[in-house]
């Protein structure tokens, strides 16, 4: 069985290189080829590779890390109408089911499970709900995707002169305050209390900070 089709099995820690890690970025590099982060000029693999960082700073297992990378990756594709056999016979063969189905925990949906579109509100509540039932690993996911959106907009805030126009591109003060008040009560139903959970909310208080 060649490297590129088998299934990949939990690892408790990660030391060293990784090809499935290393697979995982060239796979989302391609996929992002061209995008460039909301409301500045940065490629959009730093957006997957801060992620990445943030969970392996953690100690988060590979499969974690994996989910972090592709989870914009496996969003796209659950917005574009893939069934979950699609995303595991595409991208679970390449980089574990497991760490697939993480990032599905977690992503943002365009339909519901009947196929009726969600408006942009709904879709925002139905992932919220979907991450206040999800595995411990993946809100690690969802959490560290938060983070790094925190702390780059805390970041972009800092450094420009129209702070107004920076919360704009961001989708304005009001609504990322709420919704990462949200996320964070989310994140912590079912008594789970993740350390990241403190750096969120710090971050949180922080860009909250900013006018």
């Amino acid at each position: 069985m060649s490297p590129s089709t088998r299934r990949f099995l939990p690892r408790p820690a990660m030391t060293g290189y990784s090809d499935r890690l290393n697979h995982a970025f060239a796979y989302a590099a391609k996929h992002h080829d061209r995008q460039v982060r909301k409301g500045a000029r940065a490629p959009y693999l730093t957006q997957p590779a801060n992620v990445a960082v943030i969970l392996t700073r953690y100690g988060r297992d590979e499969d974690t890390v994996v989910a972090g990378i592709l989870h914009d990756v496996v969003e796209d594709c659950v917005q574009e109408g893939w069934t979950a056999e699609m995303l595991d016979d595409r991208l679970g063969t390449k980089f574990g089911s497991a760490a697939v189905a993480l990032a599905v925990a977690v992503v943002r949906r365009r339909h519901d499970d009947e196929g009726v579109e969600f408006s942009r509100e709904e879709s925002r509540a139905d992932q919220l709900r979907r991450i206040a039932v999800a595995p411990d690993a993946a809100r690690w996911v969802a959490a560290a995707d938060a983070v790094h959106a925190l702390g780059a907009l805390s970041a972009d805030l800092r450094r420009t002169i129209d702070r107004e126009a920076g919360w704009a591109r961001a989708g304005g003060r009001d609504a990322v305050l709420a919704f990462s008040a949200e996320l964070l009560t989310a994140l912590g139903a079912g008594g789970w209390s993740g350390a990241i959970g403190e750096e969120l909310q710090g971050l949180r208080e922080e860009v909250g900070d900013i006018r």
